[in-house]
This record gives C-alpha cells, sequence and structure tokens, in this order.
C-alpha cells in the first residue's frame, strides 16, 4: 500500500508536533495497516525529504503527501511542491485539508467542549485564523463565519487574523460587542497549538479577561477522517502526479 506522509508547517513549539502525531495515530486506527509517517516542512523534525528517503529506503515507489494544512496558500502552493521530491519516488500531493465540512465541525466541538451552547443569544464568535497573503485563504475563513452567523443562534461571527489580514482579533471583538454580543468565545481555525495560536489567545484576553477559549482542531476524528479522505483521492489519481 502506498505510504501517507502527512506534512505540517512545523513549530518550534512542541506541542504542535506533538498534537500532529495524536492525529496521525487516529488516523492509524481508523486504517489499520496503513503506512503512515509525520513530516514538517521546517522547524520540527523530521522534515520532509528525510521522510520520503526514508520511504524509498524502505522499497517503495509512491508515496502520497498529504498537506495538513487548512488552506491554500503559500506553504500548499509552492513549500509542499518545492519539497516533496525525491529521484527514487512517484510522488502525488493531495489537497489540502480545508475547505471541507468536516474542519467544521471539529471546530464547532471544540467550542461545544469549552462550554458555548449553540443556541446562546448572547456570545459572540471570534474565528480566529493565522491568516494570509493570499486573499482568498482569508476568504475561506470569512465563509465560514458567516455560515456559522447564519445557522447559530449567536449573537454573530466574526473572523479574525493572527497575522497579514484583518480584522485583528481585538477589532473583531468590538464589532461583536457593537452587534449585541454579552459574552465572547475564541473559536480556533487552527490544527494545533503554536506561536499564533498563542497570539490571538493574547489578544483575546487583553479585549475580553473572561472569553471563552476554543482549544485547536487537533486529533478529532472528522479531521483524521479527511487526512485519508484527501489520501484516498490522490493515491486514486484525483490529482496531478509528480514523477521522479
Amino acid at each position: 500500500m502506498t505510504p501517507l506522509i502527512a506534512v505540517a508547517h512545523g513549530s518550534r513549539d512542541p506541542r504542535s508536533a506533538a498534537t500532529v502525531h495524536e492525529l496521525l495515530d487516529v488516523v492509524r486506527a481508523l486504517r489499520p495497516g496503513l503506512d503512515v509517517r509525520a513530516a514538517f516542512l521546517d522547524l520540527s523534525a523530521p522534515r520532509l525529504g528525510d521522510v520520503l528517503s526514508a520511504v524509498a529506503w524502505d522499497g517503495h515507489r509512491e508515496a502520497v503527501v498529504v498537506p495538513l494544512l487548512l488552506g491554500s496558500a503559500y506553504h500548499a502552493k509552492v513549500d509542499v511542491p518545492a519539497a516533496a521530491r525525491h529521484p527514487r519516488l512517484s510522488i502525488r500531493i493531495a489537497d489540502v485539508l480545508g475547505p471541507d465540512p468536516r474542519l467544521e465541525s471539529a471546530a464547532l466541538r471544540r467550542l461545544a467542549a469549552a462550554g458555548v451552547r449553540h443556541d446562546d443569544p448572547e456570545v459572540g464568535i471570534v474565528l480566529a485564523a493565522a491568516g494570509s497573503s493570499h486573499a482568498p485563504a482569508n476568504a475561506l475563513v470569512h465563509k465560514v463565519a458567516r455560515r456559522w452567523a447564519r445557522g447559530s443562534g449567536w449573537a454573530g461571527v466574526t473572523a479574525a487574523f493572527a497575522a497579514a489580514a484583518e480584522p485583528g482579533v481585538a477589532t473583531a471583538i468590538s464589532r461583536l460587542r457593537e452587534a449585541g454580543a454579552k459574552r465572547i468565545a475564541l473559536g480556533s481555525w487552527f490544527l494545533a497549538p503554536g506561536l499564533l495560536p498563542d497570539r490571538v489567545i493574547a489578544q483575546a484576553r487583553s479585549a475580553a479577561p473572561d472569553v471563552t477559549i476554543a482549544q485547536p482542531l487537533g486529533a478529532d476524528i472528522d479531521v483524521a477522517e479527511l487526512v485519508l479522505h484527501r489520501y484516498s483521492a490522490a493515491a486514486m489519481g484525483a490529482v496531478g502526479v509528480r514523477s521522479a
């Protein structure tokens, strides 16, 4: 069976890599016997090139790389294709994880686990994401926020970004209060803990000290199923092949 190499961005924060490994443990539990390996683009080990070399050394001639990225921006368009090369492997690169309803389900479960009711009209939700200079990636988060606002009983839902895009968290909280929100909850459009999630949490607590904090998506079963879905689509040839 063609190995699945799940590649995350990487972080100096050890919680990030630990969360990736926890997610892949769920993937393995869902698909026993599948060769699932973790890799990182930067800041964490092992790097994608080293994992590809190990896969080739083990006798494989093909691999599927699944980017653990929530949107299609620079890392997905440039960094992953540049790193997903090996002279002895034919490599298929799967689509990024987002957009997909399973990500939204996971994020909503994290909010529920933090104590946020879906029908509470006093709560305003900040859907916090990393932010990108690639506008379509930010537009995806705004679209999720609008969909949540229509489908819930909350006072409002506003996207906010840690960097490279507006609005920031403080501005989003101000807008929600103007819309009538008496309490604020911070939803997470991050896969794992790290520098940027910590930044938006600090900003939220500065603007709303009693803010409710939802955890990143992490080792959620819907996220694990999505990883396998992206893998299967690529393995069946639904996306292009990068030949050796």
